[in-house]
């Protein structure tokens, strides 16, 4: 393990800047010139006109408005998909269009994206058009029986593509071949949120709303859904998708959001008012992704589209008992997970793989995707975490590290060894895929040796890195809420960490596995400052008196309507 300082890539440099010294420090370790990088007003997104084929897409659906056409939204279980979904249900009504339903495959049922097997469920809603969102661009077979129905498709997605394309009537994906749009990073629902601004623009252009007697919606009243989609995804923050969850959060901030995400902040006990983008990342998102690693996203979705507060609040209950039941499995497949480990003799410090592939027949596909991404975390180690599916198939979850691209990764073993996987997607940190269980060990072999040619000495060195330590002084509450709401944090993004040494003056256990502590400063006498350690392993920790070199974040903590400055202890050192 080792600890780096972030070194300043950047310098604010206008006299004028509104930010304190602290701050201005924190953006120039992220690369960032001068306050103009940190303008958030919708002004500075990229041009929806430089997304590929973004004008044909809005000229295809308009065409089917016009005609009354049914439209059939086929989404994803994630909570990428579910949002985007909402979003485009919730535009074309806005727009005028009632004929709009949604779709989301059953992950147990028909697995992930356009399948034929979809294509045959989706007949019963009789559509003319079909719009993929945050799925499709793989899915060959699957736009090949949509077009023998005699209907339109349309795939808006963001993964990466595969060789081949689908033979869709028009493709909307910022990673597709020859796209200029500056950022790939968009995530479905971003996609999404730029098809329907250029629809919006498509039917102005064709005096829809003057014909339909109605108003030209705002779409930026759907911006919560956004912002709750890319950070929900974990898709790099740079300046558009920065622009679009902010302008998200002020939405929610200002008693603009939907009824659905405002009943999700209610049960995930968070303040809509103060709301930040880690409440959607560890509040809201955790919710709305159990319904689909449990059961069906349809509950989530529907939360997401209801108006009325009560309906959404029964319907937020429900994803948050959903929630609740996926902590649960998840406790119960980590223990075992862990009890495999044990067998192998692998600790955290010998006998590690470069790769994890686990599997278990009692394991549950919908939590696996999390179970990888513990393991991953505890070893600084690629995890791929397998569970049973139908015809003698297993699906897996790969999370990664960095410098080990894992969808690249599968994609050159399935060039070499084309026998080992039925299908697999994803990006860089993430990726699904499917094989016959009897290929388990070769393709842990297989999978092995790949990733064993793209290592080198730093590969599994985690490295954790800080902002540099804080001054005694820099403990109070004006610094934490400017930390707190300067941008919002997230991957690439990083919200600021820091190091320093402190004497444990108190030391609580909070139900058995977190820390309340309060800490000096060591060589300060200006004052102590509250700290909590979560899920920690609390007997391996330091007694009071004794003096601790932690990496923390500072932050505020709201309890009975009072703000108070306080750490959260992310690493001891």
């Amino acid at each position: 393990m080792q600890l780096k300082r972030r070194p300043l890539t950047g310098k604010i440099t206008e006299n004028n800047s509104t930010f304190h010294p602290l701050i201005q420090r924190i953006f120039a370790a992220r690369g960032i010139d001068s306050d103009d990088e940190l303008n958030c007003d919708l002004r500075q997104l990229h041009p929806v006109s430089r997304l590929l084929n973004v004008e044909k897409a809005a000229i295809l659906i308009a065409e089917h408005i016009e005609k009354n056409n049914n439209i059939l939204v086929i989404g994803d279980f994630d909570a990428d998909g579910a949002t985007s979904t909402a979003v485009l249900v919730r535009a074309l009504k806005l727009m005028g269009h009632q004929q709009v339903d949604f779709l989301v495959p059953n992950r147990f049922e028909f697995g992930y994206g356009l399948t034929p097997e979809i294509v045959e469920e989706a007949s019963r809603f009789n559509p003319h058009l079909i719009i993929t969102v945050d799925n499709g661009i793989s899915s060959i077979a699957g736009v090949d029986a949509v077009k023998s129905k005699g209907w339109d498709v349309l795939i808006t997605d963001h993964h990466l593509p595969s060789h081949e394309l689908p033979k869709a009537d028009v493709i909307v994906n910022p990673n597709q071949p020859k796209d200029s749009f500056p950022s790939k990073n968009l995530a479905g629902v971003g996609v999404t949120f730029y098809v329907m601004l250029a629809l919006k623009k498509a039917l102005q252009e064709r005096q829809w709303f003057s014909i339909q007697k109605i108003q030209a919606p705002n779409l930026i009243a759907l911006l919560d859904l956004v912002a709750l989609g890319t950070v929900a995804d974990v898709v790099p923050l740079d300046k558009n998708n920065r622009i679009l969850v902010e302008q998200g959060l002020r939405n929610i901030r200002a008693g603009k959001a939907c009824a659905g995400v405002n009943a999700l902040f209610q049960v995930a006990g968070k303040n809509p008012q103060r709301a930040i983008a880690s409440d959607l990342s560890f509040g809201c998102a955790p919710r709305l992704n159990a319904a689909g690693r449990l059961d069906d996203m349809s509950v989530g979705i529907e939360c997401l589209l209801v108006d009325d507060h009560y309906t959404a609040m029964d319907l937020a209950t429900v994803l948050d008992d959903y929630n609740r039941d996926r902590r649960e499995i998840e406790a119960e497949m980590k223990e075992e997970a862990m009890d495999i480990l044990e067998e192998l003799d692998i600790a955290e410090d010998q006998n590690v793989p470069p790769i994890f592939c686990l599997y278990n027949d009692n394991w549950h596909q919908g939590v696996i995707g999390i179970i990888a991404s513990r393991i991953k975390e505890q070893f600084n180690r690629p995890a791929i975490i397998f569970a049973p599916a139908d015809n003698n198939e297993i699906k897996g979850s790969a999370r990664s590290i960095r410098g080990l691209h894992i969808r690249d990764i599968l994609d050159e073993l399935a060039s070499s060894k084309p026998e080992l996987l039925s299908k697999f997607g994803g990006h860089a940190m993430a990726a699904g895929m499917s094989l016959q269980a009897n290929q388990l060990d070769a393709f842990t072999d297989g999978i092995t040796e790949v990733v064993l040619s793209h290592c080198t000495d730093e590969t599994f060195t985690e490295v954790l890195h800080s902002d540099g330590e804080l001054n005694a002084e820099d403990f109070n509450l004006s610094i934490a809420e400017q930390i707190r709401t300067a941008a919002p944090w997230g991957q690439h993004f990083p919200e600021p960490l820091f190091d320093g040494s402190f004497e444990i003056l108190q030391r609580q256990v909070l139900k058995e596995k977190h820390l309340k502590l309060i800490l000096k400063p060591e060589g300060s006498n200006k004052g102590n400052i509250s700290a909590i350690a979560f899920n920690t392993d609390v007997d391996n920790w330091p007694s009071t008196g004794e003096h601790v070199d932690l990496l923390y974040q500072l932050d505020v903590n709201e309890f009975r309507a009072s703000l108070t400055p306080q750490m959260i202890i992310r690493k001891l050192l």
